[in-house]
């Protein structure tokens, strides 16, 4: 660069200069940019985020087509967490497959669960006891509200609000305490067994499942003083992630997002199972159909699920937990041994000591599992993201042909592009922590 002519020159970068107290200072002019480039130039731009991004809540992939600030196209690109859960299963027993679904959305295991044994109970055609499906509500509602808080602490973490994802993660801890009580296991539960449970509660649940309440009913009103008139965390939510209840039916959505547009479609009130229909409870809804509103909904799912878990206190009386058919009550009988996954040495010895074809039955149930009528069956739940349906197909043996989940994550994430087009950038986060997906049950 020329800095011989003081003067202005002819090449717009010409430096000019002048001393100071300091020494020689150039400054350097340049021509208008719009004369300098190509006028007809694209103003728009392609960003990937994810799917190690710490704001796409999982390992979820989105490509972003942006004008400036402005998201003018959003796709969300799924697969990064395939597990092959699905496919798995065909080569194991129907109880074994309970292990494996438990594993899919892992937020919500007991549903993945529920869903499972419904339809494969649904082909039996057998009657689960009246005990174990009051417990399965039991255990469901209290998944219920683990999930929810999970969902309110990683879109407070997304969103900035770190107290409220501490708050959140500290009353999840409250939550897998409890379950790990009463079923052995904080997560991937295989308690909710074909025709029935793994076995029956501890001596003691009614006592903690009452102190659970106890805690939870005092800490629930904080998230209202925290988060909900909170005008900072009101002004991100409020308007953004707009969907209307149009919308969300055109692409399959369910659970929150349906009911924070105005539709009050919950499994639990419009096809009721297990003993549902006797509880009482109300579906909460909206019709802001915005993030703000599906947070307020979630909170307020919540409060409903404490009124189900205080009624099941209640209403769960002393019985059996599996049917009492002989060729499918396997492993109910199996008291569990103290490395939490064999049997007890009272159980083996009570085996051992009955009959040489009694011995040989549990062998063959064990290992081989039992036939399930051939047919398929769809049944649905209402899972903390929306309905979870399991679709079982059987061909007369002791394995499945075939298995497939209809996660609700998986179909929730078409809503995505939906939200966001139109929006800024920042905005497809607050989307995204809306939609809540989980991507072990999308990629299952």
């Amino acid at each position: 660069m020329s800095t011989t002519d003081s003067g202005p020159g002819t090449d717009p970068y010409t430096a000019t200069e002048r001393e100071t107290t300091e020494g020689t200072v150039y400054t350097v002019t340049g021509g208008d940019w719009d004369t300098l480039i190509d006028s007809e130039h694209d103003d728009r731009i392609v960003i990937n985020m994810g799917p190690q991004h710490p704001s796409t809540h999982g390992v979820l992939r989105l490509v972003l087509e942006l004008e400036g600030e402005t998201v003018t196209q959003g796709r969300a690109v799924i697969g990064y967490l395939h597990t092959g859960i699905e496919k798995n299963c065909e080569y194991r027993t129907w109880t074994q497959g309970v292990t494996f679904v438990t594993r899919a959305d892992y937020l919500s295991p007991l549903f993945n669960e529920s869903a499972f044994c419904l339809a494969t109970e649904k082909l039996l055609e057998t009657e689960v006891p009246r005990r174990a499906q009051l417990i399965r509500v039991l255990l469901m509602e209290i998944n219920r509200i683990g999930s929810h808080l999970v969902a309110l602490a990683t879109g407070g973490m997304e969103l900035g609000a770190l107290t409220g994802m501490t708050s959140g993660f500290r009353e999840r801890e409250e939550v897998l305490h409890l379950l790990e009580h009463l079923t052995g296991l904080r997560m991937n539960h295989a308690f909710i067994r074909p025709g029935g449970l793994a076995q029956d509660l501890p001596a003691d649940w009614a006592e903690k499942v009452t102190d659970f309440l106890k805690v939870m009913n005092t800490r629930l009103p904080d998230y209202d003083k925290l988060l909900t008139g909170q005008p900072i965390w009101r002004a991100r939510m409020e308007g953004v992630g707009y969907l209307p209840v149009d919308g969300c039916l055109a692409l399959g959505a369910t659970g929150p997002i349906l009911r924070a547009a105005g539709l009050p479609w919950d499994q639990r009130k419009t096809e009721p199972y297990s003993c549902y229909e006797e509880f009482d409870f109300e579906v909460p809804t909206a019709t802001e159909a915005d993030c703000f509103a599906r947070y307020r909904l979630r909170v307020a799912e919540i409060h409903e699920s404490l009124k189900i878990i205080e009624q099941c206190v209640t209403k769960i009386e002393p019985g059996p937990v599996m049917v009492a058919d002989p060729k499918i009550a396997w492993p109910a009988q199996l008291s569990v041994g103290s490395d939490g996954m064999g049997t007890t040495l009272e159980h083996v010895r009570k085996i051992m000591g009955q009959s040489m074809e009694s011995l040989i039955h549990h062998f063959k149930l064990v290992t081989e599992g039992f036939h399930v009528p051939p047919g398929q069956a769809y049944v649905p739940v209402e899972s903390p993201r929306g309905e979870l349906g399991a679709h079982l197909v059987s061909d007369g043996g002791t394995r499945p042909v075939r298995v497939h989940m209809r996660d609700p994550s998986f179909v929730n994430l078409q809503t995505m592009p939906a939200m966001s087009e139109g929006g800024q950038v920042a905005d497809v986060i607050a989307a995204v922590a809306s939609i809540d997906p989980v991507m072990g049950g999308c990629d299952r």
